[in-house]
Order: structure tokens, then C-alpha cells, then sequence
């Protein structure tokens, strides 16, 4: 990640960065969520012949958070592959690239984009595809599982609605 300044509507802005394989960032603040173009997937390969796979950058970053916390002394996070598809709608562009892992471990959101691309992921590469967010089901995303705070069940609204 990386400070990235870039104008809009002749205004300047900053955010944290992520960039993607194709040279374009992700980008993320307090204000805003959005892409500097283009927009792709971002990989980072270290040698393994397992992968770990994340909707967004910051579900990447919570995992890393997670394990650091976790286990401090043996995290074995810079001998990990990972695939960060930033959107659902890129998992098409990271087929190929996933289908050459032995084993695939799916951090995606627990919502019907996330169960769609986990099932895209599955029929596409095969076995050996572990979703990974029944560790988190209570919760929106892996991020959110880290800072606490819990999806709102659907059952609770609707009661509210009726009061």
C-alpha cells in the first residue's frame, strides 16, 4: 500500500493505495472507495503451491492483521500466495491463475456475491477449494469479523419494520 494523491472535479485528493497487476490502484479513505484505472486483480507470489483468496484489499490486509495477532511467532505470511480479486466482478480474471494452485482458500464476503464467486471459483478450478468465511458467518466480511461489528440480522429488521 502506498499514499496515492490524484485529482477529481479540480480538486486534489489522497487515499491509501493498492495496486492491481495491470498498474492501476484501489483506493480507499475516509470519504471514499474507488479505483484508478484499470481496474484488475492483484497477486503476490511467493512460492507456494496454496493461495489465499480475498474479495478486497482490506479483507487482505485483515487477514494479515489476524495472523500477526494470532500467532505472532510463526505467521508464515511472506510464504503465502495470495489473489486479491478487488470486486467479484474480477474472478474471471483470475481463473487461470487460481486453477494453477494445488489448494485455494476462499476469505470472501458472506453475502450472494461472495457465495457466487466462491461457486464460480469452485466449478471453475476444480477441487480443493476451501471457503474459508464459515469462520467469519456472523459477520459482513473478513474485515468486519476484525473490528467487531456484526451484520445485521435480516429477521430483526423486518421485526422492526412491523412495530
Amino acid at each position: 500500500c502506498k499514499e496515492v494523491h490524484f485529482r477529481f472535479k479540480d480538486k486534489s485528493y489522497f487515499a491509501i493505495g493498492f495496486k492491481n497487476n495491470m498498474e492501476g490502484y484501489e483506493l480507499r479513505n475516509k470519504y471514499f472507495q474507488g479505483t484508478l484505472s484499470p481496474k484488475g486483480i492483484t497477486t503476490i507470489k511467493q512460492g507456494n503451491d496454496s493461495c489465499c483468496i480475498f474479495e478486497g484489499f482490506m479483507d487482505y490486509l485483515s487477514y494479515l492483521t489476524l495472523k500477526q495477532k494470532h500467532n505472532p511467532e510463526n505467521t508464515d505470511i511472506e510464504k503465502q500466495d495470495y489473489v486479491i480479486l478487488n470486486s467479484v466482478s474480477n474472478v474471471s480474471k483470475g481463473i487461470d491463475i487460481i486453477s494453477g494452485y494445488k489448494a485455494k482458500y476462499c476469505y470472501l464476503d458472506n453475502d450472494k456475491a461472495g457465495v457466487s464467486a466462491y461457486e464460480e471459483i469452485r466449478n471453475k478450478c476444480g477441487l480443493n477449494v476451501s471457503d474459508r468465511s464459515v469462520h467469519y458467518r456472523e459477520y459482513k466480511d473478513l474485515n468486519d469479523y476484525l473490528v467487531g461489528k456484526k451484520q445485521v440480522q435480516e429477521k430483526r429488521q423486518n421485526w422492526r419494520m412491523k412495530c
